[in-house]
Parts: structure tokens; sequence; C-alpha cells
């Protein structure tokens, strides 16, 4: 296959830098390629409310219509920005080596402190993320969560401003945009858990181009895909959008991967955990199962909240 390509992608620093180590994988397998920088409206309107039942595609709707409208060959999306239904006409051709999937806590300099329990009462923690404030909220009594809004670099001058003591960030974003030494603690799992497929891409291609879907293949990291099939299917089954209190990842138990998932009242008044060990040739059931395993505990009371919601905070761009 000799075609040169053309990769749909997100214009933050974070997500170009992400596209073009996908030029550099494709480089290896003997493509050419080149980038066809989208507006997201997520990226336009980060500073706007949205309504909970309107905003299910804001980091990937302006990518998959370049792709619909052969404007693009490929799309790299965050995997945890892409919706829990699939595209139509649309699919995804490779999903290759995930990065770091845990949260992180990044301080202002004036904080000294390894984990949130320990940081000084009243600590003001920003984020625009349902999730990590409903966490916050529920697993922590010595902090305040509040809203941050803005892209990560924009986020992290705001901490060093002092208009919040911290905030919390994916971990991978923070190492490829290089400033890994600004993370104070990692959020560990089981305890803390990131959004469904967190620190992992996905390569998406229309589904009739059979020859660019076979090329793609070789990019995929076989234990990504397993891992992340099984908490995307979570967060599909317990409706997730891009606000969803939801959180998952696979982790290594005693002998076997078990995939752990929650969801939490955005007030931080209640919070459902489970888990699942994880049978690699299904991960998508084992993540049916754990969803409807929480939704027996009450977990549906939980969605309804979030879908009576009027208004939420936008998600923070580069989210994963």
């Amino acid at each position: 296959m000799t075609r040169r390509l053309r990769i749909a992608t997100r214009t933050t620093e974070l997500a170009l830098r992400r596209s073009r180590a996908v030029q550099a994988m494709l480089e290896t397998q003997g493509f050419e390629s080149e980038l066809v920088n989208v507006r997201t409206d997520g990226d336009k309107h980060h500073d706007a409310p949205f309504r909970s039942d309107g905003a299910r595609a804001l980091f990937t709707h302006e990518l998959e219509q370049a792709l619909l409208r052969k404007r693009a060959d490929v799309a790299v999306h965050a995997y945890a920005d892409l919706p829990g239904d699939a595209t139509p006409a649309l699919t995804i051709a490779a999903v290759p080596a995930r990065g770091d999937p845990r949260d992180a806590l990044v301080l202002n300099e004036l904080l000294e402190g390894v984990s949130i329990a320990e940081l000084p009462n009243g600590t003001r923690i920003g984020t625009s993320s349902v999730r990590c404030r409903a966490l916050v909220m529920s697993m922590f009594t010595n902090v305040e969560a509040v809203q941050l809004r803005g892209e990560l670099p924009e986020r992290l001058r705001k901490v060093d401003d002092g208009q919040v003591h911290a905030t919390i960030a994916p971990a991978d974003a923070l190492h490829v945009l290089g400033v890994s030494q600004r993370i104070a603690a990692y959020l560990e799992a089981p305890d803390w858990l990131p959004a469904p497929a967190q620190g992992a891409l996905a390569l998406q291609v229309r589904e009739g181009d059979a020859e660019l879907r076979s090329a793609l293949a070789a990019l995929t990291h076989d234990r990504t895909r397993i891992d992340v099939a099984a908490e995307r299917a979570f967060f599909a089954a317990l409706e997730g959008g891009p606000q969803s209190p939801v959180g998952a990842l696979v982790v290594e138990g005693s002998g076997t991967r078990v995939l752990h998932g929650l969801i939490a009242d955005p007030d931080g008044r209640g919070l459902l955990r489970g888990q699942h060990a994880l049978e690699d040739e299904q991960p998508e059931l084992d993540g049916i199962r754990l969803a409807n395993e929480l939704r027996g505990q009450g977990a549906s009371r939980i969605l309804d909240h979030v879908r009576r919601a009027e208004r939420l905070p936008t998600p923070q761009p580069d989210s994963v």
C-alpha cells in the first residue's frame, strides 16, 4: 500500500504530539502521511457549560466528519473521548500500546504532599471533570473540589497563579507534554479509577476501507485492545458520555487481570464500586456484566441524577 495518508487530528498541543507519534508508527510500516488539523466543538467552546443530553461527541464529531467526507483517511482519537456507541460507517482499525492510564495530582509549588489525604484542610483542587470532582468529594473531607476550565497547559498555569491549589490531570498527558516533573503523586487503582480507556489512542477509519484497515492492524497492541474493550463496554453499558462520573481500569490481580469499575454521584453523596475477573476471549461481556452488577446496587439512580442536570461544566480538553 503506497498511498499518502491524511491524518485528522485535534489542534491542541497534546493532540498534535500524539498524532505525530502515530505518524512515526506509520513510518515504520512504510507509510507516508500528513496531518489535517481539525478544531472540534469542545475545543472551540470549552468555557461554556452544556446540557448533559447534548454533548456526547464534543472532541470527536468533527474528526469523524473529516473521515466521512473523505477529507482524511485516519482520525486519531483519545479513546476516552469517544462516545460509548459507535458511529455508523466508521470503525476502529488500530489501538496502539497504551500510555500511563492513571490520574495524577499537580500542586502549587507552595504546597507539599504525596497524597490528597495529606493536603492541608481547605485545599482547593480544581477540575472540570465530573468524575474527578465526585471522587474527591466522596473520598476526601479535607479538600474542596472546584471548577477549573481550559486546556491542560492553561489549567497548570492557573495552579501556578494560585487560582486553585492543585489540579488532577491524566498522567499520560503530562508525560506527553514533557511536564512529568509537575506530578506530585499518582492516584492509584483500585481506590481511584481513571476514565475508561484513559491513556489509549484509537485510530479510526471508514469501515469500507478494507485495505487500510488491514494495513493499520499491525499497530494494534493486543493487551491494550483487550483491556480497553472491557473498560469501554462497562462505560457504554452505563450510558457513558463525556461527563459521566464513571471510572474503570483493568489491573493485574493475583494471577489474573481484573476489571475495576465505579460510578459516583456527581454531588459526592454516593459511590458504587465493583470488580470482575477479565476473560481475554470476551472482554466486552465482562464489562457489561460489571455494569449490570452496579445497576443492581443503584447505579441507575445516579445515572438519572446526571441526566436531570440542567448544565454541566464542559469536559476538560485533552481529557486523556
